[in-house]
């Protein structure tokens, strides 16, 4: 276990200075997870703890990576995810915004939804997003004048600019969308759709659909890991309002 310990401990943080040398910041997205995360698994490899001790941890990491393969393994399956029908709408997940500016993320979201809205012109398009510290706009506003500039008609874009979080994003959308009846495509990054999908039923969608965009391929084990822990947050300590 001590080598277990210490090849996971230089592993997690040679990922941690990929992910700051390549976004250029020591705090970036959950980053710092593997930094800590390393260190722990370091201190453990050195440690100088009975094998009783070891043993114990060692039951305890098997049964951690069961439930986080488990869980995986929904997320990376939902983000095969493809809808190849014509729906009632497709609702797009805010990002950040920085001022005006619209964030990579963000942008690919924005192009899946382009690309579905125009093979499909019969679809309605909601943009979900409120106004956070940074934005001088709402990411519901900065999403439609992006999908406004390439071609998709205002007639069917409907601005839900409200919300600050991914299950607002579905609550106050049920202002356009009749959550029971109509079919509804979740627009976000292929990481977050599993996720997204979970809360979309518990706020009554009978009738989604998963248009699952792209995200930055260097972050991708970063973000995979980090919905490991919202999807367990979703799971367990959902309550109904």
């Amino acid at each position: 276990m001590k080598i277990y310990f210490l090849i996971v401990g230089c592993l997690c943080i040679l990922y941690y200075l990929i992910l700051a040398l390549y976004s250029r910041r020591l705090r970036s997205t959950f980053a710092v997870f593997w930094l800590i995360n390393g260190g722990v698994h370091l201190a453990l490899g050195c440690a100088p703890l009975p094998v009783y001790m070891y043993t114990i941890a060692g039951w305890f990491c098997l049964a951690c990576w069961c439930v986080f393969l488990l869980v995986e393994y929904k997320i990376i399956r939902a983000m095969g995810g493809r809808c190849e029908e014509e729906l009632d709408w497709i609702i797009v997940l805010g990002a950040q915004v920085r001022g005006r500016y619209i964030t990579n993320s963000l942008r690919q979201r924005l192009d899946t939804a382009l690309a579905y809205a125009e093979r499909f012109p019969g679809c309605s398009v909601i943009v979900s997003g409120g106004q956070g510290p940074g934005e001088e706009i709402s990411e519901a506003e900065a999403m439609a004048r992006y999908l406004s500039e390439n071609g998709i008609p205002e007639s069917r874009i409907f601005r839900e600019g409200r919300s600050t979080s991914t299950r607002e994003n579905f609550r106050f959308s049920r202002k356009y969308a009749d959550a029971e009846h109509d079919k509804v495509g979740i627009v976000t990054n292929d990481f977050h759709i599993y996720r997204s999908s979970l809360i979309a039923r518990q706020e009554g969608y009978e009738k989604i659909h998963l248009l699952p965009a792209d995200s930055n391929p260097v972050f991708q084990l970063n973000y995979l890991v980090r919905e490991f822990f919202g999807v367990i947050q979703v799971v367990l300590f959902h309550k109904s309002k």
